[in-house]
C-alpha cells in the first residue's frame, strides 16, 4: 500500500491557500441509525497535522448507541468510527514522528486542551477538553466525522504508529477495545505476574482482555452469565477458570480470591455478588457503561477495605505502549471484517449481540465514490 502513495514529504500550505478536502463516507441522519453515504469536508491539513488514508475502521458498540441518540449527546449528521487504521498520505511541515507510508491509527480522541494536569500527565483522556473523533464541535468550530470514511486529519500527538506484527484489520479494535482494558490493569497494578484477575464478560472487551492479562502473566477467571461462554474462554482465549455468576455455589467458592476484576459489562447487573470475590483491598473496576444506575450495599465496600473504580480509554503514552506491547506478544482481536455496505446490518446484529467479537469494515477496498 505504501507504493501507491508520492514518495516525498508534502508540506501543507496554510489554510488560506487550500481549501479543505473533500471526504467522502457513510453517516446516520437521525435516529433511525439507518447508515448510508455522504459527502463532506475535512480541514486542510495543518503544520502539525497527519493526513491518514483509512484501511480499516472497527466498529465499537459505541457507534451503536451514538447513530441512534441512545446516549442523547448525538449531532447529526454523525460519520462513526475511532478504531482508524491506516496509511499516512500528507504530513504538515512539523511533523517528524511520522512519514508518508508509515502504518498509523487514530483511536477515540483527536485532540484535547494540552495544558491542564491531566494532559501535561499524559491522561488526554480525563481532559475536560478532549476532542472526541467523530460528533462533537472541535475548538475551531468544524465538526469531527470518524473513521467509516475515506481519509481522516488528526493533530500528530493524536496519532499512534502500528506494528508491523499486527495485522491492521484484526488490531483496529485495539485502539478502544485494547486501550481501555490495558489502562485499567496498569494503572491499578494488575498488570504484575502472579495476579489474580477477575474479567466480566467474553464479548468484544472481554476476550481482549484475557490477553493482556495472560499476557502479563495473571490468572484469570472469566465471570459470565452464559455457561456456553466457558470453553470458548479457557479454549480459546486462555482463561484458568470460569465461573458462572448466577451460580450462588461457584460465587461461594471463589469468594475472596480475586486481586481485582475488570467489569467490561454494559447491561445493569448486580455488582455485590463481584465485591465478594475480591480479596482484602482488591478493586472492582468498571469499564463498561450501563445505561441505568448500578445499585450496591455499602458494606460490601466497607468489608475488606475494597474498591469501586472506573476506567475510560487512555492517554496517547499509554495507547503507543499498548500496541507496542501487543505487537510483541501478538495480541490482537477476533474480528469479522465486513464491507461498508453491510453496515447497517452489522449494526442489527450488533444490538443482538451476534459478532464474533468484533466487526472491521474495509474501508479501502468497499468505500466506493458513486
Amino acid at each position: 500500500m505504501a507504493d501507491s502513495v508520492v514518495s516525498e514529504k508534502k508540506i501543507a500550505a496554510s489554510p488560506e491557500e487550500v481549501h479543505p478536502h473533500k471526504a467522502y463516507g457513510w453517516a446516520a441522519r437521525d435516529t433511525s441509525g439507518h447508515l448510508s453515504p455522504f459527502r463532506f469536508s475535512r480541514r486542510a491539513t495543518g503544520e502539525d497535522d497527519v493526513r491518514l488514508k483509512v484501511l480499516y475502521c472497527g466498529v465499537c458498540h459505541s457507534d451503536l448507541h451514538n447513530i441512534k441518540n441512545e446516549w442523547g449527546m448525538t449531532i447529526y449528521p454523525v460519520v462513526p468510527g475511532h478504531e482508524i487504521v491506516g496509511v499516512v498520505t500528507e504530513v504538515g511541515s512539523r511533523v517528524e514522528k511520522f512519514k508518508l507510508g508509515d502504518k498509523v491509527g487514530v483511536g477515540c480522541l483527536v485532540d484535547s486542551c494540552g495544558s491542564c494536569n491531566s494532559c501535561e500527565d499524559g491522561f488526554e483522556n480525563d481532559c475536560a477538553g478532549w476532542v472526541l473523533t467523530y460528533g462533537v464541535i472541535a475548538s475551531d468550530g468544524t465538526m469531527t466525522y470518524g473513521g467509516y470514511s475515506d481519509f481522516i486529519v488528526a493533530p500528530q500527538r493524536f496519532v499512534v504508529r502500528f506494528p508491523d506484527s499486527i495485522p491492521l484489520e484484526k488490531g483496529a479494535p485495539l485502539l478502544c477495545a485494547g486501550i481501555t482494558v490495558y489502562s485499567p490493569m496498569k494503572y491499578f497494578g494488575l498488570n504484575q505476574p502472579g495476579k489474580h484477575l477477575g474479567i466480566v464478560g467474553l464479548g468484544g472487551l472481554g476476550h481482549v482482555a484475557i490477553r493482556f492479562a495472560k499476557a502479563f502473566g495473571a490468572k484469570v477467571t472469566v465471570i459470565s452469565s452464559s455457561p456456553a461462554k466457558e470453553r470458548e474462554a479457557i479454549d480459546k482465549f486462555g482463561a484458568d477458570a470460569f465461573l458462572i455468576s448466577r451460580e450462588t455455589n461457584q460465587m461461594e467458592a471463589a469468594a475472596g480470591t480475586m486481586d481485582g476484576i475488570i467489569d467490561t459489562v454494559s447491561a445493569v447487573h448486580p455488582l455485590n455478588p463481584l465485591l465478594s470475590l475480591l480479596k482484602n483491598q482488591g478493586e472492582l473496576i468498571l469499564i463498561g457503561v450501563p445505561e441505568k444506575p448500578l445499585e450496591i450495599a455499602p458494606y460490601s465496600l466497607i468489608r475488606g477495605r475494597k474498591k469501586l473504580a472506573g476506567s475510560a480509554i487512555g492517554g496517547m503514552k499509554d495507547t503507543q505502549e499498548m500496541l507496542d506491547f501487543a505487537g510483541k506478544h501478538g495480541i490482537t482481536a477476533d474480528v469479522e471484517v465486513i464491507p461498508i455496505d453491510y453496515l447497517n446490518t452489522a449494526m442489527e446484529r450488533l444490538a443482538r449481540n451476534d459478532v464474533k467479537y468484533r466487526f472491521v469494515i474495509d474501508v479501502a477496498n468497499t468505500l466506493t465514490h458513486p
